[in-house]
């Protein structure tokens, strides 16, 4: 089952759900409409190591807004913190942003019950696109879940603002798997 938009200003004031800071005209039918927020950052090396961390570099959108350039992989975030103890939280981006051709967290927009934090947005333009902090990129949908809760505990807990991947976080020691 799928949170309503009066259930989920019910669950934001109840508790049941984080989203910090609330606006109420954001709230849709059936979502939570979350905004862009500031930083972004991008992959500085020409080839990105799944096995190693990666450096990045930080951009800031400015009041004239920033430049998305097609090629490039930009790591955003939500400007809203957004969880829920109780609730799966599932983000994509708004059809009136994918109109302008901006990918928006096409691969990964299922949260954890349990994390509590900024959501990095995987942003990917098909042409050079403007965009600006605070703009309404994406909505969030909650779900209701069905059997015992274990609640995340993960490496992106309490997020603040865009992070890079940590998958070689998730590695096995090679002599683990070979075995």
């Amino acid at each position: 089952m799928i949170l309503t938009g009066p259930e989920i200003t019910t669950a934001a004031a109840d508790g049941r759900l984080r989203i910090d800071p609330f606006d109420q005209s954001q709230v849709n039918p059936n979502s939570y409409n979350v905004r862009l927020g500031p930083t972004l950052l991008t992959y500085t090396s020409p080839v990105i190591d799944a096995h190693h961390p990666n450096p990045t570099a930080e951009l800031k959108i400015g009041d004239g807004g920033y430049v998305l350039q097609p090629g490039e992989l930009y790591l955003g975030h939500t400007l809203e913190e957004v969880g829920s103890d109780v609730f799966v939280p599932l983000l994509f981006g708004r059809s009136s942003v994918g109109r302008l051709g901006l990918f928006v967290e096409i691969t990964a927009p299922i949260g954890d019950i349990g994390f509590h934090g900024h959501w990095t947005l995987m942003l990917s333009p098909i042409r050079p696109l403007r965009i600006y902090a605070g703009m309404r990129i994406g909505q969030i949908m909650f779900f209701v879940a069905v059997g015992p809760i274990d609640l995340y505990a993960g490496k992106y807990q309490a997020a603040t603002g865009p992070q890079p991947s940590s998958y070689w976080r998730d590695l096995t020691p090679l002599a683990a798997v070979t075995s």
